[in-house]
Protein backbone atom coordinates (compact mmCIF):
# COMPACT_ATOMS: atom_id res chain seq x y z
CA UNK A 1 0.00 0.00 0.00
CA UNK A 2 1.42 3.36 -1.09
CA UNK A 3 1.14 6.45 1.08
CA UNK A 4 0.06 9.47 -0.98
CA UNK A 5 -0.67 13.11 -0.24
CA UNK A 6 -3.72 14.52 -2.01
CA UNK A 7 -3.79 18.28 -2.59
CA UNK A 8 -7.40 19.00 -1.58
CA UNK A 9 -8.62 22.42 -2.69
CA UNK A 10 -12.14 21.90 -1.37
CA UNK A 11 -13.48 21.42 -4.90
CA UNK A 12 -15.09 18.39 -6.48
CA UNK A 13 -12.10 17.34 -8.62
CA UNK A 14 -9.54 16.97 -5.84
CA UNK A 15 -12.19 15.47 -3.55
CA UNK A 16 -12.94 12.70 -6.04
CA UNK A 17 -9.19 12.26 -6.63
CA UNK A 18 -8.81 11.50 -2.91
CA UNK A 19 -11.72 9.05 -3.05
CA UNK A 20 -10.29 7.27 -6.10
CA UNK A 21 -6.91 6.83 -4.43
CA UNK A 22 -8.52 5.36 -1.34
CA UNK A 23 -10.61 3.00 -3.46
CA UNK A 24 -7.39 1.81 -5.11
CA UNK A 25 -6.04 0.83 -1.71
CA UNK A 26 -3.60 3.67 -1.07
CA UNK A 27 -2.98 5.22 2.33
CA UNK A 28 -4.36 8.70 1.71
CA UNK A 29 -3.44 11.92 3.52
CA UNK A 30 -5.40 15.02 2.61
CA UNK A 31 -3.61 18.37 2.52
CA UNK A 32 -5.02 21.85 1.90
CA UNK A 33 -2.77 24.83 1.26
CA UNK A 34 -3.67 28.30 2.51
CA UNK A 35 -2.34 30.77 -0.03
CA UNK A 36 -4.38 33.97 0.20
CA UNK A 37 -2.24 36.84 1.52
CA UNK A 38 -4.96 38.12 3.86
CA UNK A 39 -8.42 37.29 5.08
CA UNK A 40 -9.98 39.87 2.75
CA UNK A 41 -9.02 37.61 -0.15
CA UNK A 42 -11.27 34.98 1.40
CA UNK A 43 -14.24 37.25 1.91
CA UNK A 44 -15.87 36.48 -1.44
CA UNK A 45 -17.46 33.11 -0.86
CA UNK A 46 -17.71 30.97 -3.97
CA UNK A 47 -15.08 32.93 -5.89
CA UNK A 48 -11.39 32.25 -6.30
CA UNK A 49 -10.00 29.24 -4.48
CA UNK A 50 -8.09 28.35 -1.29
CA UNK A 51 -10.44 30.44 0.86
CA UNK A 52 -11.40 29.66 4.46
CA UNK A 53 -14.60 28.09 3.11
CA UNK A 54 -12.58 25.86 0.80
CA UNK A 55 -10.50 24.66 3.75
CA UNK A 56 -13.71 23.80 5.59
CA UNK A 57 -15.09 21.95 2.54
CA UNK A 58 -11.86 19.95 2.26
CA UNK A 59 -12.03 19.05 5.96
CA UNK A 60 -15.61 17.82 5.55
CA UNK A 61 -14.65 15.65 2.57
CA UNK A 62 -11.68 14.20 4.46
CA UNK A 63 -13.98 13.35 7.36
CA UNK A 64 -16.47 11.71 4.98
CA UNK A 65 -13.67 9.64 3.41
CA UNK A 66 -12.17 8.85 6.82
CA UNK A 67 -8.71 10.14 5.96
CA UNK A 68 -6.40 12.45 7.94
CA UNK A 69 -6.29 16.08 6.82
CA UNK A 70 -3.69 18.79 7.34
CA UNK A 71 -3.57 22.48 6.47
CA UNK A 72 -0.27 23.93 5.27
CA UNK A 73 0.37 27.66 5.38
CA UNK A 74 2.23 28.51 2.17
CA UNK A 75 1.33 32.20 2.05
CA UNK A 76 4.93 33.43 2.08
CA UNK A 77 5.99 31.16 -0.77
CA UNK A 78 2.86 32.08 -2.72
CA UNK A 79 3.55 35.79 -2.25
CA UNK A 80 7.13 35.36 -3.43
CA UNK A 81 6.67 33.06 -6.41
CA UNK A 82 3.17 33.88 -7.64
CA UNK A 83 1.88 37.29 -6.55
CA UNK A 84 5.19 39.15 -6.79
CA UNK A 85 5.85 37.56 -10.18
CA UNK A 86 2.34 38.51 -11.31
CA UNK A 87 2.93 42.18 -10.46
CA UNK A 88 6.48 42.19 -11.85
CA UNK A 89 5.34 40.79 -15.19
CA UNK A 90 2.67 43.47 -15.58
CA UNK A 91 5.27 46.11 -14.75
CA UNK A 92 7.27 44.78 -17.71
CA UNK A 93 4.26 45.04 -20.02
CA UNK A 94 3.71 41.27 -20.09
CA UNK A 95 0.67 39.12 -19.30
CA UNK A 96 1.51 36.51 -16.65
CA UNK A 97 -0.11 33.14 -16.02
CA UNK A 98 -0.22 32.81 -12.20
CA UNK A 99 -1.78 29.32 -12.24
CA UNK A 100 1.27 28.09 -14.14
CA UNK A 101 3.61 29.67 -11.57
CA UNK A 102 1.59 28.18 -8.72
CA UNK A 103 1.88 24.70 -10.21
CA UNK A 104 5.60 25.19 -10.85
CA UNK A 105 6.64 26.60 -7.48
CA UNK A 106 3.91 25.77 -4.96
CA UNK A 107 1.98 22.59 -5.79
CA UNK A 108 4.85 20.67 -7.33
CA UNK A 109 7.77 22.12 -5.40
CA UNK A 110 6.89 23.14 -1.86
CA UNK A 111 4.08 20.60 -1.61
CA UNK A 112 6.33 17.80 -2.85
CA UNK A 113 8.79 18.70 -0.10
CA UNK A 114 6.02 18.55 2.50
CA UNK A 115 4.84 15.21 1.11
CA UNK A 116 8.33 13.75 1.42
CA UNK A 117 8.42 14.93 5.03
CA UNK A 118 5.27 12.86 5.59
CA UNK A 119 7.03 9.83 4.00
CA UNK A 120 4.59 9.91 1.10
CA UNK A 121 5.62 8.46 -2.24
CA UNK A 122 3.48 10.72 -4.42
CA UNK A 123 1.41 13.89 -4.57
CA UNK A 124 -2.06 13.52 -6.06
CA UNK A 125 -4.00 16.41 -7.63
CA UNK A 126 -7.35 16.92 -9.30
CA UNK A 127 -5.92 18.22 -12.57
CA UNK A 128 -7.52 17.19 -15.86
CA UNK A 129 -4.33 15.78 -17.35
CA UNK A 130 -2.66 12.39 -17.50
CA UNK A 131 0.78 11.06 -16.66
CA UNK A 132 2.07 7.89 -18.28
CA UNK A 133 5.40 6.10 -18.53
CA UNK A 134 6.78 5.56 -22.03
CA UNK A 135 6.71 1.81 -22.78
CA UNK A 136 10.24 1.64 -24.22
CA UNK A 137 12.11 4.83 -23.32
CA UNK A 138 11.30 4.75 -19.61
CA UNK A 139 10.60 8.49 -19.40
CA UNK A 140 7.39 10.00 -18.06
CA UNK A 141 4.88 11.60 -20.43
CA UNK A 142 2.44 14.42 -19.70
CA UNK A 143 -0.75 13.99 -21.74
CA UNK A 144 -3.91 15.98 -22.29
CA UNK A 145 -6.89 14.98 -20.15
CA UNK A 146 -9.56 12.84 -21.79
CA UNK A 147 -12.05 15.69 -21.34
CA UNK A 148 -10.54 18.16 -23.80
CA UNK A 149 -12.95 20.87 -22.67
CA UNK A 150 -11.39 20.71 -19.18
CA UNK A 151 -7.82 19.77 -20.16
CA UNK A 152 -5.22 21.48 -17.93
CA UNK A 153 -1.98 20.16 -19.40
CA UNK A 154 -1.21 23.67 -20.71
CA UNK A 155 -0.47 24.99 -17.20
CA UNK A 156 1.62 21.92 -16.29
CA UNK A 157 4.29 22.16 -19.00
CA UNK A 158 6.96 23.33 -16.54
CA UNK A 159 7.00 19.95 -14.77
CA UNK A 160 10.25 17.98 -14.76
CA UNK A 161 10.82 14.27 -15.15
CA UNK A 162 11.53 13.99 -11.42
CA UNK A 163 8.30 15.77 -10.53
CA UNK A 164 6.26 13.70 -12.98
CA UNK A 165 7.63 10.55 -11.32
CA UNK A 166 6.16 11.75 -8.02
CA UNK A 167 2.74 12.95 -9.22
CA UNK A 168 -0.57 11.19 -9.88
CA UNK A 169 -3.61 12.74 -11.63
CA UNK A 170 -6.44 10.19 -11.47
CA UNK A 171 -9.29 12.46 -12.65
CA UNK A 172 -7.56 13.03 -16.00
CA UNK A 173 -9.09 9.77 -17.20
CA UNK A 174 -12.62 11.09 -16.74
CA UNK A 175 -14.94 13.87 -17.88
CA UNK A 176 -16.31 16.55 -15.58
CA UNK A 177 -19.81 15.06 -15.62
CA UNK A 178 -18.41 11.70 -14.54
CA UNK A 179 -16.49 13.30 -11.68
CA UNK A 180 -19.63 15.06 -10.40
CA UNK A 181 -21.57 11.79 -10.67
CA UNK A 182 -18.90 9.97 -8.62
CA UNK A 183 -19.07 12.71 -5.98
CA UNK A 184 -22.85 12.30 -5.81
CA UNK A 185 -22.55 8.53 -5.36
CA UNK A 186 -20.07 9.14 -2.53
CA UNK A 187 -22.46 11.67 -0.94
CA UNK A 188 -19.80 14.37 -0.98
CA UNK A 189 -21.16 17.82 -0.21
CA UNK A 190 -19.02 19.39 -2.95
CA UNK A 191 -20.61 17.34 -5.76
CA UNK A 192 -22.24 20.42 -7.27
CA UNK A 193 -19.91 23.10 -5.96
CA UNK A 194 -19.25 25.81 -8.54
CA UNK A 195 -15.83 25.97 -10.11
CA UNK A 196 -13.43 28.75 -9.12
CA UNK A 197 -13.05 31.09 -12.08
CA UNK A 198 -11.19 34.05 -10.59
CA UNK A 199 -7.60 34.31 -9.40
CA UNK A 200 -7.51 33.17 -5.79
CA UNK A 201 -5.68 36.32 -4.70
CA UNK A 202 -8.09 38.59 -6.65
CA UNK A 203 -11.45 36.98 -5.77
CA UNK A 204 -13.47 40.06 -6.73
CA UNK A 205 -12.05 39.89 -10.27
CA UNK A 206 -10.73 43.47 -10.17
CA UNK A 207 -7.24 42.87 -11.58
CA UNK A 208 -6.78 46.53 -12.48
CA UNK A 209 -7.62 47.60 -8.93
CA UNK A 210 -5.28 45.00 -7.45
CA UNK A 211 -2.41 46.15 -9.67
CA UNK A 212 -3.11 49.80 -8.91
CA UNK A 213 -2.54 49.06 -5.21
CA UNK A 214 0.60 47.05 -5.91
CA UNK A 215 2.31 48.82 -8.81
CA UNK A 216 4.14 52.05 -8.05
CA UNK A 217 4.58 52.79 -11.75
CA UNK A 218 0.92 52.52 -12.75
CA UNK A 219 0.39 55.97 -14.27
CA UNK A 220 -1.74 57.41 -17.09
CA UNK A 221 -0.33 57.53 -20.61
CA UNK A 222 -1.29 57.87 -24.27
CA UNK A 223 -3.26 55.41 -26.38
CA UNK A 224 -1.94 55.44 -29.95
CA UNK A 225 -2.77 53.64 -33.17
CA UNK A 226 -0.14 51.97 -35.35
CA UNK A 227 0.51 55.25 -37.17
CA UNK A 228 1.30 57.04 -33.92
CA UNK A 229 -1.90 59.08 -33.75
CA UNK A 230 -3.07 59.69 -30.18
CA UNK A 231 -6.60 58.31 -29.68
CA UNK A 232 -6.99 58.81 -25.95
CA UNK A 233 -5.42 58.18 -22.56
CA UNK A 234 -5.17 55.05 -20.43
CA UNK A 235 -5.08 54.91 -16.61
CA UNK A 236 -2.13 52.53 -16.49
CA UNK A 237 -0.75 49.71 -18.63
CA UNK A 238 -1.45 47.14 -15.92
CA UNK A 239 -5.13 47.11 -16.87
CA UNK A 240 -4.46 45.74 -20.37
CA UNK A 241 -3.29 42.67 -22.23
CA UNK A 242 -2.53 41.96 -25.89
CA UNK A 243 -5.72 41.16 -27.80
CA UNK A 244 -8.00 42.99 -25.36
CA UNK A 245 -10.94 44.86 -26.92
CA UNK A 246 -13.22 45.86 -24.05
CA UNK A 247 -12.45 48.64 -21.62
CA UNK A 248 -10.12 50.66 -23.84
CA UNK A 249 -12.05 53.86 -23.21
CA UNK A 250 -11.86 55.11 -26.81
CA UNK A 251 -14.46 55.47 -29.56
CA UNK A 252 -13.15 55.23 -33.13
CA UNK A 253 -16.18 53.86 -34.94
CA UNK A 254 -14.59 50.45 -35.47
CA UNK A 255 -13.21 47.68 -33.24
CA UNK A 256 -9.79 48.33 -31.73
CA UNK A 257 -7.59 45.79 -29.96
CA UNK A 258 -4.49 46.08 -27.79
CA UNK A 259 -1.42 45.34 -29.91
CA UNK A 260 1.44 46.28 -27.63
CA UNK A 261 2.22 47.64 -24.18
CA UNK A 262 5.25 49.90 -24.56
CA UNK A 263 6.60 50.23 -21.04
CA UNK A 264 9.52 52.47 -22.06
CA UNK A 265 7.23 55.42 -22.88
CA UNK A 266 4.06 54.17 -21.11
CA UNK A 267 2.17 53.90 -24.40
CA UNK A 268 -0.73 51.58 -25.24
CA UNK A 269 -0.75 50.71 -28.95
CA UNK A 270 -4.05 49.62 -30.51
CA UNK A 271 -5.15 48.53 -33.96
CA UNK A 272 -7.61 46.49 -35.99
CA UNK A 273 -8.09 42.73 -36.11
CA UNK A 274 -5.58 42.30 -38.92
CA UNK A 275 -2.91 44.16 -36.93
CA UNK A 276 -3.05 41.44 -34.25
CA UNK A 277 -1.83 38.70 -36.58
CA UNK A 278 1.73 37.39 -36.26
CA UNK A 279 3.56 34.65 -38.16
CA UNK A 280 5.75 33.58 -35.26
CA UNK A 281 7.15 34.21 -31.81
CA UNK A 282 10.25 33.84 -29.68
CA UNK A 283 9.94 31.57 -26.65
CA UNK A 284 12.26 31.48 -23.63
CA UNK A 285 12.23 29.87 -20.13
CA UNK A 286 12.23 26.53 -21.95
CA UNK A 287 11.48 23.19 -20.33
CA UNK A 288 11.69 19.95 -22.33
CA UNK A 289 9.65 17.14 -20.82
CA UNK A 290 10.88 14.99 -23.70
CA UNK A 291 14.54 16.02 -24.11
CA UNK A 292 14.89 13.93 -27.28
CA UNK A 293 12.37 16.20 -29.03
CA UNK A 294 14.74 19.16 -28.65
CA UNK A 295 17.52 17.27 -30.44
CA UNK A 296 15.79 17.88 -33.77
CA UNK A 297 15.44 21.66 -33.31
CA UNK A 298 18.34 22.60 -35.65
CA UNK A 299 16.48 20.96 -38.54
CA UNK A 300 13.10 22.22 -37.33
CA UNK A 301 10.51 20.24 -35.36
CA UNK A 302 6.83 20.18 -36.24
CA UNK A 303 4.47 20.58 -33.31
CA UNK A 304 1.08 21.89 -32.28
CA UNK A 305 1.59 25.07 -30.26
CA UNK A 306 -0.91 26.22 -27.65
CA UNK A 307 -0.36 29.82 -26.57
CA UNK A 308 -3.24 30.52 -24.19
CA UNK A 309 -5.45 28.43 -21.91
CA UNK A 310 -8.55 28.66 -24.14
CA UNK A 311 -6.61 27.89 -27.32
CA UNK A 312 -6.30 24.32 -28.57
CA UNK A 313 -3.12 24.60 -30.59
CA UNK A 314 -1.92 25.69 -34.02
CA UNK A 315 0.57 23.79 -36.21
CA UNK A 316 4.03 25.23 -36.62
CA UNK A 317 7.76 24.59 -36.67
CA UNK A 318 10.16 25.06 -33.75
CA UNK A 319 13.72 26.11 -34.61
CA UNK A 320 16.80 26.49 -32.43
CA UNK A 321 19.31 24.28 -30.66
CA UNK A 322 18.79 21.74 -27.85
CA UNK A 323 20.75 23.89 -25.39
CA UNK A 324 19.25 27.24 -26.49
CA UNK A 325 17.66 29.51 -23.90
CA UNK A 326 15.32 30.88 -26.58
CA UNK A 327 13.85 29.37 -29.75
CA UNK A 328 11.81 30.60 -32.71
CA UNK A 329 8.32 29.34 -33.44
CA UNK A 330 7.03 29.72 -37.01
CA UNK A 331 3.31 29.06 -37.47
CA UNK A 332 1.90 27.46 -40.60
CA UNK A 333 -0.78 30.20 -40.63
CA UNK A 334 -0.74 33.66 -38.98
CA UNK A 335 -2.00 33.68 -35.38
CA UNK A 336 -3.74 36.39 -33.40
CA UNK A 337 -3.01 37.93 -29.97
CA UNK A 338 0.31 36.35 -29.00
CA UNK A 339 0.82 37.82 -25.52
CA UNK A 340 4.36 38.08 -24.08
CA UNK A 341 4.42 36.47 -20.64
CA UNK A 342 1.91 33.76 -21.49
CA UNK A 343 2.93 30.11 -21.75
CA UNK A 344 3.70 28.52 -25.11
CA UNK A 345 3.24 24.76 -24.90
CA UNK A 346 4.36 22.28 -27.55
CA UNK A 347 2.33 19.15 -28.27
CA UNK A 348 2.96 15.99 -30.26
CA UNK A 349 -0.59 14.69 -30.64
CA UNK A 350 -1.84 14.62 -27.00
CA UNK A 351 1.64 14.61 -25.46
CA UNK A 352 3.28 17.72 -24.02
CA UNK A 353 6.88 17.56 -25.22
CA UNK A 354 7.89 20.90 -23.75
CA UNK A 355 7.04 24.54 -23.31
CA UNK A 356 8.22 27.97 -22.32
CA UNK A 357 7.20 31.62 -22.10
CA UNK A 358 6.35 33.92 -25.00
CA UNK A 359 9.11 36.55 -25.09
CA UNK A 360 7.99 38.43 -28.22
CA UNK A 361 6.18 37.95 -31.53
CA UNK A 362 6.98 38.74 -35.15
Amino acid sequence: MTRVVVAMSGGVDSSVAAALMKQQGHEVIGVTMTLSPNEESSAHKGRGCCSVWDVTDAEKVAWALDIPHYVFNLRDAFEKHVISDFVSEYEKGRTPNPCRRCNQHIKFDHLLERAEALDAEAVVTGHYARISKHPTEGRYMLLRGHDLAKDQSYVLASLTQHQLSKIMMPVGMYGKAEIRRMAEELNLGVAHKKESMDLCFIPDGDTAGFLKDRMKTLTPGPIKDVSGEILGEHDGLGAFTVGQRKGLGIATGKPRYVLELKVADNTLVVGGTGDLERVGMKVDELNWIDPTFAEGLPQGRQASIQYRSTHRGAPGVLKGTPEAIEIDVHFDEPQSALSPGQAAVFYRDDEVVGGGTIASSF
